[in-house]
């Protein structure tokens, strides 16, 4: 454990069973983590699949402060998702629930198992506005020029 917090942005997604109930229960999930307190979370938003299939997503960014390390997070991440079915049968099929690390402090982290910064964030609106929305000081105004084609919708 970190003896300091560590302030992370968590990406939530979503486009099977209720999506909207789960990523609010999802956000509840994150604030009962141990080690791990939750901070500001973003408006839910729709938007279409990118490079995927099925219906539209609710996608939404949560801010945490926790003193998990990253790997150990990344993993109380993955089993929420599986807490909700998730299952992984090819890369990018449609999801009861995803969630990805976009920011853990400062970090920069490259692992099998994690890319931290998200090596695609500043390529999806519906990372970008959400984060936005919570944390303006992250995103720039030509990083949102750059998404600004993908159909996204507020809540």
């Amino acid at each position: 454990m970190h003896d300091e917090q560590v302030r992370a942005y968590i990406a939530l997604g979503a486009n099977l069973g209720s999506p909207a109930h789960t990523i609010e229960l999802t956000v509840q999930s994150l604030s009962a983590m141990g080690n791990t307190s939750l901070g500001k979370v973003s408006s839910l938003y729709r938007t279409a699949p990118i490079d995927s299939t099925g219906p539209d997503y609710i996608n939404a960014v949560a801010q945490i402060f926790t003193r998990l390390p990253a790997p150990l997070l990344l993993e109380q991440l993955q089993k929420l998702e599986q807490a909700t079915g998730r299952e992984r049968p090819y890369r990018n099929a449609p999801r009861v629930l995803d969630l990805d690390i976009l920011l853990y402090g400062q970090a920069r982290i490259s692992s099998q198992n994690l890319t931290v910064p998200h090596p695609r964030m500043g390529q999806r609106a519906f990372v970008l506005l959400p984060l936005f929305e919570i944390a303006p000081h992250l995103v720039s105004m030509q990083a949102l020029a750059t998404v600004a084609d993908q159909r996204i919708e507020k809540l």
